[in-house]
């Protein structure tokens, strides 16, 4: 199974997975019918999750039902504890399938809107280049913007444009993988062969691989940032349950973070 993950990720375009994905996930979870992993968006029980991963797939990663994986589950039960306002506009860009109309649902039920936005995505409402956004100034109060900024070329202007378009006293989440090994974000462009790319960042269009100063950049963009592991405050057995980075052997892996943003 994780031979064939990989090989789906790698060679069949994203566009077309984001399409099929929805009825030929759940298919293969009928293998796994049974108790043992719980998914916190869709309440699907599992003997366990599919593996996922570009590199080294990771195991327990996906919802078959939802199609969520560890980041979308984690971010979700941080949004339904965190107590933040679901009130005004929010602008979900890069929508997770798992997440978007759950979260729509959401800010209708509070009187708010509801956009999303990518620059090819079948699944969203708008379609820019996040580093040239074509919306007003202070356009949205919370934008939700995860696993973006290490695909950009100027990240700088992303992250620019994305605190002009949000309120004074708005919020939002940007997570993006961290390796928090490194001190500093690692970048070289000079590397261009597909496959080394993968093998160096994770991914052949990852433009860097982010280190503990990620929270540094985003603040550089004018943003206040609270750096948070939200999953170390989750026991065991509910990280085991949830899948929220587990092995298969219920072994636990090193969590991401929270990164929620603010603009005073």
């Amino acid at each position: 199974m994780k031979r064939l993950i990989k090989w789906i990720l790698n060679h069949l375009p994203r566009t077309f997975m984001q399409r099929v994905a929805g009825w030929a996930v759940p298919l293969v979870g009928l293998l796994y019918v049974g108790r043992g992993r719980r998914c916190p968006i869709c309440g699907t029980s599992r003997r366990h999750f599919l593996p996922y991963g570009y590199t080294e797939p990771r195991e327990e990663a996906l919802c078959p039902s939802c199609l969520s994986l560890e980041r979308h589950r984690m971010l979700w039960l941080f949004l339904k504890q965190s107590g933040l306002p679901m009130k005004g506009r929010m602008l979900h860009i890069a929508p997770e399938v798992c997440l978007k109309e759950r979260l729509r649902r959401e800010m209708i039920a509070g009187g708010g809107d509801y956009l999303t936005a990518d620059l090819e995505s079948p699944l969203a409402d708008l379609h820019f280049d996040v580093q040239q956004i074509p919306l007003d100034d202070e356009y949205a109060s919370i934008i939700i913007c995860n696993h973006l900024m290490e695909h950009v070329a100027d990240e700088r202007k992303a992250l620019d444009e994305l605190y002009r378009v949000m309120r004074r006293g708005g919020w939002g989440v940007m997570l993006s993988p961290v390796d928090l090994e490194r001190d500093k974000t690692f970048e070289d462009d000079s590397i261009t062969d597909p496959d080394e790319r993968t093998r160096i960042f994770g991914q052949y269009d990852h433009r860097r691989i982010y280190g503990r100063d990620y929270a540094d950049r985003l603040r550089r963009a004018g943003f206040e940032v609270e750096d948070i592991d939200f999953v170390g405050q989750l026991s065991t057995a509910e990280r085991q349950e949830m899948a929220l980075f587990v092995n298969r052997d219920n072994s636990l892996r090193r969590a991401d973070h929270i990164y929620l943003v603010r603009k005073a």
